[in-house]
């Protein structure tokens, strides 16, 4: 019987592999060691693949794509509804493929090679933003707990730091000033390989073209575009520009019924680190436009003097996120609209 549908569940160095026919009927259900992988599936005849969009899946799905498979890659959210009772590899397959042939299924776009290359750099950078931000914290505790207060946000607490390495003065023990010393050394270190991540994301987006032209939206700086082109790639996995930015978490949560129109706050789903760096430079055009407003665009204006500053963030990044897609999608450049 020929097998039409996999349902693949992948692990570290077992996999199952769940397989159907074009009627439904169920013609395998097996594991297969990691090194079987290939063999297995070169021995098939094409068809459709399953994979929960989990840790390794964008290398397994290029991997049986090459050979001439269609690899569907799911969010494991969507796939949970088909799980029957219990919680096996074996129930795991099944259900992954089930949900691959349903006709609403949503699925995620394959990562290239190159793409999850520069996603490592951002994830990196994250990395050593949290951990900088974590030793921050411990020093502020420190400083506290011997009657010192910095001021609040990085750039204060950088300054502390680089005053006291230069001139180490302050009332306290000298183990404890020790201690000091040892943690501001570990934070200027973590500081400039941040520094050094910047400069590297800087370098891409200014020789990827796809990344140069998302730079020309207001707010998006070339973190932003370097983000944004390493995990969506073209953007075409997106009907149009609102689902774009709903993918984002960037639109309301809609609780209609009977009739009646409810929009709650914005969904937050999708992902986080891409909707934090839109935030984030929307915010500077809000600030830009409180002390330059002749420098941004009217509807900013108009639009915080109609709304609260954060909806109105949320409101901008919502629009900056469609007006990338249509960048994305069309191939062109950004072109302001005018008042």
């Amino acid at each position: 019987m020929e097998v039409t549908t996999i349902g693949l569940d992948l692990g570290k160095d077992v996999f199952q592999v769940h397989g159907i026919s074009a009627d439904g009927t169920v013609v395998f259900n097996r594991s297969i060691r990691r090194k079987q992988m290939l063999n297995f599936f070169e021995a098939l005849q094409n068809c459709l693949v399953g994979i929960e969009a989990c840790g390794s899946a964008h290398h397994w799905a290029r991997e049986l794509t090459a050979i001439g498979h269609d690899v569907r890659l799911m969010p494991a959210v969507y796939v949970k509804p088909y799980v029957k009772r219990g919680k096996t590899d074996a129930v795991d397959a099944e259900a992954i493929c089930e949900a691959v042939t349903r006709p609403t299924m949503r699925f995620v776009a394959v990562k290239s090679k190159e793409q999850q290359a520069l996603l490592t750099i951002h994830r990196v950078r994250q990395l050593i933003v949290r951990r900088k931000t974590r030793m921050l914290n411990v020093i502020r505790g420190l400083l506290r707990e011997f009657g010192h207060v910095i001021g609040n946000g990085p750039v204060a607490a950088m300054r502390f730091i680089k005053t006291f390495q230069t001139d180490g003065c302050l009332d306290m023990p000298d183990v404890a000033k020790s201690m000091l010393k040892t943690l501001c050394e570990q934070v200027v270190a973590l500081d400039e390989r941040v520094t050094f991540y910047d400069k590297l994301i800087e370098y891409h987006s200014r020789i990827d073209e796809r990344a140069k032209r998302v730079r020309k939206v207001p707010g998006v700086g070339p973190v932003t575009a370097s983000a944004i082109v390493a995990t969506t790639g073209d953007g075409r996995q997106f009907k149009n520009g609102r689902e774009f930015a709903a993918w984002q978490g960037l639109t309301p949560l809609n609780r209609s019924s009977g009739g009646k129109e409810r929009l709650g706050r914005i969904s937050k789903k999708g992902d986080r680190y891409l909707r934090r760096l839109l935030v984030i430079g929307m915010t500077s055009q809000v600030q830009r436009a409180r002390g330059y407003p002749e420098r941004v665009h009217p509807w900013i204006k108009q639009l915080l003097g109609r709304k609260p500053v954060r909806l109105a963030t949320i409101a901008m990044a919502n629009k900056a996120a469609r007006i990338i897609w249509a960048i994305r999608t069309k191939d062109t450049y950004y072109r302001q609209s005018a008042a």
